[in-house]
């Protein structure tokens, strides 16, 4: 399992990632500049899921001033199924 920034895809659908930098067999690596031409990466989407929340505080001491916010960045749960050259 993978999990990768928040992408627009259904659960249980599959997409391809086409820009690959870089595919090894063990032996042999073959490099991209940037990306490498025709290579494809097919991935089964299995979920979404909200990653930990980050409090972020802002205090000014003396001023009677305190902000705390939050954020939570939310992923993309992928299977990898394939690798194309």
């Amino acid at each position: 399992m993978l999990s990768v920034e928040l992408l627009d895809a259904e659960a249980g659908s599959t997409i391809d990632l086409d820009k690959v930098l870089l595919i090894s067999d063990g032996t042999n690596i073959k490099v991209g500049a940037p990306y490498l031409e025709g290579a494809k990466v097919s991935a089964k989407v299995l979920g979404v899921h909200g990653g930990e929340k980050i409090k972020i505080v802002k205090f000014r001491r003396r001023k009677h001033h305190q902000k705390v916010t939050g954020h939570r960045q939310w992923y993309t749960d992928l299977e990898i199924t394939g690798i194309s050259e």
